[in-house]
């Protein structure tokens, strides 16, 4: 339910949409996003702030400064302006998360190839990365894997990383640093 709260309103989910969603009232819902909103101000602060810069500048941008260009912020059509309201809401946040994923890509790849690593970077969901790691590289390969993805870009709050490994994915485990000195 907590997921279903924070991304829906967070994304723009009416009232209406969220009782759907939980299968509650929407009176029930309305009283869970005033809560939300009393709980969480600065979420409902950046949600206008993004609205009101897309609308002066006619796009929103990712954290490296990728434009989103956003014609329907200004729309006379009711239901083109709020889709666009809630993209523009969605797309630095998204947008972001790929220009972090990007760098740590390109940056992790380098850097395997230079330490001579049997790692290859396999396929990459959303803000997960797969990797095919020899054995006996697997703790130099997690480590700089890490390092590499938490420093991508150092913003006001800390990334944190969740390492885990297998010889397929039934025996897929996490890799704290315990796991990785018993490799």
């Amino acid at each position: 339910m907590a997921k279903s709260v924070n991304f829906g309103l967070f994304y723009g989910m009416s009232d209406f949409g969220l009782a759907q969603r939980l299968e509650i009232s929407r009176a029930e819902a309305k009283e869970i996003t005033t809560a939300y909103f009393a709980r969480f101000p600065e979420v409902r602060a950046y949600i206008e702030r993004t609205i009101a810069e897309g609308r002066r500048n006619g796009y929103v941008s990712t954290i490296l400064g990728r434009r989103r260009y956003m014609p329907g912020l200004v729309s006379g059509n009711y239901m083109l302006r709020a889709a666009a309201e809630r993209e523009a809401t969605n797309a630095p946040l998204q947008g972001s998360a790929a220009d972090l994923m990007k760098l740590a890509m390109v940056r992790i790849d380098r850097t395997l190839e230079d330490a001579r690593l049997d790692a290859v970077m396999l396929l990459q969901i959303h803000d997960e990365l797969i990797f095919e790691v020899r054995r006996s590289d697997l703790p130099e390969a997690a480590k700089l894997v890490r390092d590499h993805m938490e420093q991508a870009i150092l913003l006001s709050v800390p990334l944190e990383v969740t390492l885990k490994s297998g010889r397929n994915w039934y025996d897929v485990e996490s890799l704290d640093a315990e796991a990785l000195e018993r490799v």
